[in-house]
C-alpha cells in the first residue's frame, strides 16, 4: 500500500493518545537498547560469540539470501564444513536459521532455532531469530516483543544509545555484535511506525544508525538513513527528509542493491508527499535496478510497490497486471506479509474494474490470511481503501459494510491506545505514591528508635522526657496532616486526570468516554432523545492540500460554531476525526431538523479563516428523534447511533452540504427493524424508512 495511505490510518487510528502514550512510556524508559531490557526476566548473562570477519562474510551472504537463499544455503555450507571454533559454529547456524527464513522453510528454521536453544549463549540470538520469522508471517507484534527481549541481551556487549550518538566510541568492543542488534532495533523500529509512535521510531531508528557507522557497514547505514527520511516525512519534516535522502544516495554510490533500497524510500516519500509522476518514477527506475541486478525477488517487490502506484493513478488493469507478476514468488517463499498487500491491491483493482466477483474472491483470500496476528492499523487502513473503492464503483452496500467494520477497529485502536497512556500514568501515580509512602514510614521508624533511648533514660532525664514526648507529639501530628495532604493531593490528581479522559484535548469538546458515561444514566433498552452526526465535508483535502495545521485549524472552528449552533443543554461529542455527534435529550421531533439547518449554516455561513486564506468549509448532518416514529419501539442507545451514522451516509451519498433526518420508519416489532438495519438502502428505496433533506448554504 501507498506511503500516504498508511500515514492517513495512522492519523485516524493512532491519534494524539498514541502519540502520548508513546511520550509517557519515553519519559519512563529510555528509547534505547536499554528500554528493552526491563520487560525481559533477568537471566545469568552469557556473552553471545562473535568473529566480526566471519561476521562480515555472512552479511554478504544474508543479502545474497534475500533473492538467492539455495544458492547462498549452499555456500553456507562449505563454510559449516570448515569451521573449527564453537563460537564459529554458532555463527553460522545462526546465519542457516535466518536464511532459512528467507527462503520461507519455516519448518526447518524452527529446527535450527531449537539447536541453538540447546547453547544457553544463543538464547537472544534465538529469540531474534524468532522475531525475524514472526514478522515473515505477519505478526508485527509477535516480532516486536520477540526482538525487545533479544536486544536486552545483545545490546549488553555494545555502547549505550547516548555514547552512540555523541559519537564518542571510537571503534565497537569486539563482543559487540552490531549487525544482530540492528536487525533487533529495525524490527522494533518497523512496529514503532506502525503504531505511529513515531518519535520512538526516529529515536530507534537514530540508534541503528550510529551503530553501524561506528561498525562501518555502509549498506545498512544507507538503509537506515533511508528510514529516516521515511519517519521524517511522516512527521511532516520534508527538508529532513530529503536531506536523509542526499546523505542516503551518496553513502550506497557503488552498491546496487543499497541503490535499489534508497530508491524505494525515494518512492515512499513520494507518496507521502502526493506526488504520484514522482513515486511512479522510482518505483520504475527500482525495476530497472532490480533487472540490472538479475534479483527476481527485488524485481518482484519493485513490481508490487509499483502496483500500489498504478492505482494511486487510476490505472487499475496495469496494477493487476504487474500484482500478478510479483505474487508467485512471494507465495513460494511464504512471506505473509507482502502476500497480504499484493492481494489486497489485487482486490481494489478488480472493484475498479468492476469485476465485482473477482474482488470478493480477493478479499476472501485475505480474509484467510488475518486468522492469524494482523496488525490493527494495516487492517483498518485496508478496510477504509476498499470502502472508498467499492463506494466509487457504486457498490453502496459493501462501501457502508466496509465503513462500519473500519469504524469498529478504529474506535477499538484509539482506546487501546488510551488505555495504554491512563496506564502509564497510572504507574506513574502509584510510584510517586508508593515514594512517599516509604518516606513516612521511614520517618515512622526514626520516631520509634528516638522514644526507645528517651525510655532507657527515663529516670535520669524526667523533664527532657516530657519535652521530648511533646515534640514526638507534635511530629506524629505533622506526619498525619502530612499524610492526609498527599491522599487530598492524590485524589485531586486522579480527578483531574478523570476529567482529561472525558474531554477531547485538541477542541476541549466531550469525547466518547463522557458520552459513555451520559448515556449510562439511560435506560438500557429506552433510548430517548435526538441524535446528530456530524461529518466536515472532504476534510482529507483540507489536510493534502494546507497540510494538517490548517486541518486542526479547520476542526477547532467547526466544533466552535458547531457549539454556538446548538442549545445550552445539548452535548456535542467529537465522535473521532472529522465527525461529532449532538445528543439533543428533550427537543420536540419537529425541531430536530431546524436545529439541523441552523448547524448547516452555522459552520457552512462563512469562510474559516486560515494561514493560507479563507476556507469554505461545509458538513453533512444524519439524524433522528427516538423512539422511532410511529411504532415507538424502544432501543438502545448504541443502535440509536447507529440509525444517525446510517442517515449521515445517505446525507453524504446524495452530494454533502446537507442533512438527512428520519422522520417515519414503518416497522411493526425488532425483528422489522433489524431488517432495515441491514439493508438501510433498499428500505429507503421502499418507502419503509421516510427521510427529510435539509440543503446547506450554496456555495
Amino acid at each position: 500500500m501507498s506511503g500516504a495511505r498508511i500515514r492517513a490510518g495512522w492519523r485516524r487510528c493512532a491519534g494524539l493518545l498514541t502519540l502520548a502514550a508513546g511520550l509517557v512510556q519515553a519519559q519512563s524508559q529510555p528509547a534505547t537498547a536499554a528500554t528493552a531490557a526491563s520487560a525481559v526476566p533477568a537471566l545469568p548473562a552469557v556473552a553471545w560469540p562473535v568473529e566480526r570477519k566471519l561476521s562480515d562474510q555472512l552479511e554478504l551472504l544474508l543479502r545474497q539470501g534475500f533473492d538467492r537463499p539455495e544458492q547462498a544455503l549452499r555456500r553456507l555450507r562449505e563454510l559449516q564444513q570448515q569451521a573449527d571454533k564453537p563460537a564459529q559454529a554458532l555463527q553460522l547456524l545462526l546465519a542457516e536459521g535466518r536464511l532459512l527464513v528467507l527462503s520461507g522453510d519455516f519448518v526447518q528454521a524452527d529446527q535450527v532455532a531449537e539447536r541453538l536453544a540447546r547453547q544457553p549463549e544463543a538464547r537472544d540470538a534465538v529469540l531474534l531469530l524468532r522475531a525475524e520469522r514472526a514478522d515473515r508471517m505477519g505478526a508485527g507484534e509477535q516480532a516486536q516483543k520477540l526482538a525487545q527481549q533479544a536486544l536486552a541481551g545483545l545490546s549488553q556487549a555494545c555502547p549505550s544509545a547516548a555514547s552512540l550518538q555523541a559519537q564518542t566510541p571510537s571503534t565497537l568492543p569486539a563482543a559487540c555484535d552490531f549487525r544482530l542488534v540492528w536487525v533487533a532495533l529495525r524490527l522494533i523500529e518497523r512496529s514503532q511506525i506502525r503504531a505511529g509512535t513515531l518519535p520512538l521510531a526516529e529515536a530507534s531508528a537514530q540508534t541503528a544508525l550510529a551503530l553501524v557507522q561506528a561498525g562501518g557497514d555502509r549498506h545498512l547505514a544507507a538503509s537506515s538513513l533511508g528510514s529516516l527520511a521515511m519517519i521524517a516525512q511522516l512527521q511532516d519534516q520534508p527538508e529532513a527528509a530529503s536531506r536523509w535522502l542526499g546523505q542516503a544516495r551518496q553513502l550506497a554510490q557503488g552498491d546496487t542493491l543499497a541503490l535499489f533500497k534508497i530508491k524505494s524510500y525515494e518512492a515512499y516519500v513520494a507518496g507521502l508527499r502526493q506526488d504520484g509522476p514522482a513515486k511512479l518514477r522510482a518505483m520504475e527506475e527500482c525495476v530497472e535496478l532490480a533487472r540490472q541486478a538479475d534479483a527476481p525477488r527485488w524485481l518482484a517487490q519493485s513490481q508490487s510497490n509499483l502496483a500500489d502506484a498504478y492505482l494511486q493513478l487510476k490505472q487499475p488493469a496495469r496494477a493487476l497486471d504487474v500484482a500478478r507478476q510479483a505474487l508467485p514468488l512471494f507465495e513460494q517463499r511464504g512471506d505473509i506479509r507482502i502476500q497480504r498487500t499484493i492481494r489486497h491491491n489485487m482486490a481494489v483493482a478488480y472493484v475498479q474494474l468492476a469485476d465485482f466477483e473477482q474482488a470478493r474472491r480477493e478479499i476472501a483470500r485475505i480474509e484467510l490470511m488475518s486468522q492469524g496476528e494482523v496488525d490493527q492499523g494495516l487492517r483498518t487502513q485496508e478496510l477504509r481503501e476498499l470502502g472508498e473503492a467499492w463506494t466509487a464503483a457504486g457498490q453502496f452496500k459493501e462501501g457502508l459494510a466496509a465503513y462500519h467494520l473500519e469504524r469498529r477497529l478504529s474506535a477499538e485502536l484509539v482506546e487501546r491506545n488510551r488505555a495504554s497512556a491512563l496506564q502509564q500514568l497510572q504507574l506513574k501515580y502509584d510510584s510517586e505514591r508508593k515514594q512517599r509512602d516509604l518516606e513516612l514510614l521511614q520517618r515512622d521508624q526514626a520516631l520509634v528508635d528516638h522514644q526507645l533511648g528517651n525510655r532507657q533514660r527515663v529516670q535520669q532525664v524526667g523533664v527532657a522526657v516530657a519535652l521530648l514526648l511533646g515534640l514526638s507529639l507534635l511530629l506524629v501530628a505533622l506526619m498525619v496532616q502530612r499524610v492526609r495532604a498527599a491522599h487530598k493531593r492524590l485524589r485531586a490528581n486522579e480527578q483531574m486526570l478523570k476529567a482529561q479522559s472525558e474531554r477531547d484535548p485538541l477542541t476541549e469538546l466531550a469525547n466518547r468516554r463522557h458520552f459513555l458515561a451520559v448515556m449510562q444514566q439511560q435506560p438500557r433498552a429506552e433510548f430517548n432523545g435526538a441524535l446528530l452526526m456530524v461529518d466536515i465535508d472532504h476534510f482529507k483535502h483540507v489536510n493534502d492540500q494546507h497540510g494538517h495545521g490548517i486541518g486542526d485549524v479547520v476542526i477547532c472552528e467547526v466544533a466552535r460554531r458547531l457549539s454556538l449552533a446548538v442549545r445550552a443543554e445539548d452535548l456535542v461529542v467529537r465522535w473521532g476525526g472529522e465527525e461529532f455527534l449532538v445528543f439533543a435529550p428533550d427537543i420536540a421531533p419537529e425541531r430536530l431538523l431546524q436545529l439541523a439547518e441552523r448547524i448547516l449554516f452555522g459552520i457552512g455561513g462563512e469562510p474559516v479563516s486560515s494561514s493560507d486564506g479563507p476556507l469554505r468549509v461545509t458538513v453533512s448532518i444524519g439524524c433522528a428523534h427516538f423512539p422511532l416514529q410511529p411504532s415507538g419501539l424502544p432501543q438502545h442507545w448504541e443502535q440509536a447511533v447507529n440509525w444517525a451514522d446510517m442517515a449521515l451516509y445517505t446525507a453524504k451519498a446524495r452530494g454533502r452540504n446537507r442533512a438527512a433526518g428520519i422522520v417515519v420508519v414503518k416497522a411493526g416489532d425488532r425483528q422489522d427493524l433489524q431488517q432495515i438495519e441491514a439493508d438501510f438502502d433498499a428500505a429507503c428505496s421502499s418507502e419503509r424508512v421516510q427521510l427529510q433533506q435539509v440543503l446547506g448554504p450554496a456555495a
